[in-house]
């Protein structure tokens, strides 16, 4: 259970998190004849490629690492896009749909006190257009991304870059993700961990559970408060 004295900063995961992932498909309707099958092949790859990426020395901001694993993604399913089209695809990151519930559970813990953070993997520029569109500019202090010292999620080098940023010790940081991994490493590092479990997913085979598992921003706000 959260110590409330404790906690005083909360960050906040960006992508399955306050907007959502699966919204890409709506970019890959135009080009693909199965946009969700492309979108999930490309999200898990993104992901394979961050986690990747920082064990052999191969860091590229986020936004490339997407790049490459929308190439592989279309690739795999046997479609030919030129470049253009492929920027068009992939700057629907910059536009995901907000989750309703953001806003609102975040508007709570601003009110009650709480300075709340974006700490993502992707880079500062995706971050400001998240911030923009999610219309959270008002609530967030500042956003954190791993560019800032080119080590991806779960690094627990990541999560204390975000301590220190924050200028709060670590075990008064409370991180709310919707991925198991980020919520692991979080917590491994020393922060107090929400999981944000939308789809009603099992828990992974790991030591280890987060202090809270919510259905969404709203009820991750009610445990806090």
């Amino acid at each position: 259970m959260f110590d409330l004295d404790e906690v005083t900063t909360v960050t906040f995961d960006s992508y399955g998190t306050l907007v959502d992932v699966d919204d890409a498909e709506r970019a890959l309707a135009d080009y693909v004849e199965t946009p969700e099958s492309v979108s999930r092949l490309w999200r898990t790859r993104s992901l394979e490629y961050s986690f990747l990426a920082g064990q052999i020395d191969a860091y590229e901001p986020f936004y490339e690492l997407n790049r490459h694993a929308l190439q592989y993604a279309l690739d795999s399913h046997g479609v030919d896009l030129s470049a253009d089209e492929r920027d068009e695809i992939l700057s629907v990151y910059h536009e995901l749909d907000v989750f309703d519930d953001v806003r609102p559970g975040m508007e709570r813990l601003h009110e009650a006190g709480y300075d709340l953070y974006v700490l993502s993997n992707g880079n500062p520029e995706m971050l400001d257009s998240l911030v923009d569109h999610a219309d959270i500019e008002d609530l967030v202090e500042d956003t954190i991304s791993a560019d800032e010292i080119r080590q991806f999620k779960p690094a627990a080098d990541l999560y204390r870059h975000a301590a220190g940023r924050t200028g709060t010790p670590i075990d008064r940081i409370a991180h709310v993700a919707g991925g198991q991994f980020d919520v692991m490493g979080a917590d491994h590092a020393g922060m107090r961990t929400v999981w944000v479990n939308r789809d009603d997913s099992p828990p992974e085979p790991f030591d280890g559970e987060p202090d809270a598992t919510v259905a969404d921003i709203e009820t991750a706000a009610e445990k806090l408060l």
